[in-house]
């Protein structure tokens, strides 16, 4: 490691999940979907977690509407649902325009949805390939608004509102967008590109930088707009995911399990969600 990168060590929150990706601090709790064992839940800071539904093609990218209710990807039928605190309901069908399974998620203050897709099927080694970038209005229809993203995956909003940014996990970059007037997106450019990386899940820090999960280097690093690393958690297994939240958004939730298949991920539990308390606190959205 480069001695101007600080490492931060990290305290255990919850253990025994098997797959947490997608993290969200919603009203005093972050809220997670276990991808694997079907579950959206979510866990305090006194360590208290709450199971609240099942979503049977397996939960992704979840985001409040204003008025809310949740949304939450459902991966495999590639759907994106709404979980109004008693059952869940379609919002809108993106198989015609996702590749392949659905993944993470962002809802802007509209409440529209922005949602990526594998592009192609990764798990039986297929040729990799290209693919869309949808945004989901609240009325439910669905478009796609930036092409040739190589596995869009974590991203975030800034402050401002102004500019999306998208992890490329199989492309070790993250991208810059401008969001139009009508949600579309444009003038795309590299926020930074981390050789030996597959950017995952992030989030934005009120100074401009991005706190960004690499499972293929264990860890968990922020990243300035060009490329320059600050700081740098090692995790025990793959990092999947990061959240800044709690009460005052100084909190760096780290998601983290072993990239396993599904039935030894279920068998093993060695899934696991860490903090550490940062210097920056978080920005924008999600």
């Amino acid at each position: 490691m480069s001695n101007d990168i600080k490492p931060l060590t990290t305290e255990r929150l919850l253990a025994g999940l098997c797959f947490p990706e997608s993290p969200r601090w919603h009203q005093g709790e972050l809220w997670f979907s276990d991808m694997v064992d079907r579950k959206v839940a979510s866990v305090d800071l006194a360590r208290r977690r709450t199971d609240h539904f099942e979503v049977p093609a397996q939960p992704s990218g979840l985001g409040w509407q204003p008025d809310g209710r949740l949304l939450v990807v459902s991966m495999h039928d590639r759907r994106l649902m709404r979980w109004d605190g008693r059952q869940l309901e379609l919002v809108a069908d993106l198989s015609r325009l996702a590749h392949f399974h659905c993944n993470d998620m962002l809802v802007d203050r509209t409440g529209a949805a922005y949602i990526g897709n594998f592009g192609y099927d990764n798990v039986a080694r297929a040729t990799p390939r290209t693919t869309v970038l949808i945004r989901v209005e609240p009325d439910g229809s669905a478009r796609a608004v930036a092409d040739e993203l190589m596995f869009p995956n974590g991203m975030a909003i800034t402050e401002d509102g102004t500019t999306l940014l998208v992890a490329e996990t199989m492309a070790e970059r993250v991208s810059a967008y401008r969001i139009d007037a009508d949600g579309g997106l444009s003038a795309r450019r590299s926020f930074a590109r981390i050789e030996g990386s597959s950017p995952d899940g992030l989030c934005l820090d009120a100074a401009g930088a991005i706190w960004m999960a690499s499972p293929i280097q264990r860890a968990v690093l922020r990243i300035e707009e060009g490329g320059r690393i600050t700081h740098r958690i090692a995790c025990e297994n793959q990092a999947l995911a990061c959240m800044l939240g709690g009460p005052e958004r100084r909190t760096l939730f780290v998601l983290s399990a072993p990239l396993v298949r599904a039935e030894k991920a279920r068998a093993m539990r060695a899934g696991a969600i860490d903090f550490v308390e940062v210097e920056v606190a978080g920005a924008g959205l999600p």
